[in-house]
């Protein structure tokens, strides 16, 4: 699992990205390219919660919007600079959702703001 970054009281807004997918399309990429699909786009944490699912694919869509969502908010897209696997959406204990970074996410949010 990746950590949710510590964000500093008054920190502000680098960026606002938002997202939408249809899950029928993840639903088709999982089953079009199954496991080199989940590697290349989702963390071991987030594929073993939506593994453990009856139906996963609303649960990887959600995750993939939300990681779409942050690329945009911070302008990079995905590429060198920001990569798939590093953004990590898991969830709180009331089942909120908790966005976490890799190092490589880390250092580009603490650049950002």
């Amino acid at each position: 699992m990746i950590d949710p970054p510590d964000i500093p009281e008054g920190g502000k807004v680098i960026g606002v990205g938002i997202d939408q997918i249809e899950v029928s399309r993840i639903r088709d990429s999982l089953d079009q390219h199954g496991s080199s699909f989940l590697d290349k786009i989702f963390t071991p944490a987030e594929q073993a919660y939506c593994s453990d699912k009856a139906n996963p694919s609303p649960h990887y869509a959600a995750r993939f919007a939300a990681k779409e969502a942050v690329a945009k908010a911070f302008g990079t897209g995905f590429g060198k600079e920001f990569g798939w696997l590093d953004a990590e959406v898991t969830n709180g204990p009331e089942g909120e959702p908790i966005l976490g970074f890799s190092e490589k996410g880390r250092a580009l949010l603490l650049a950002k703001g």
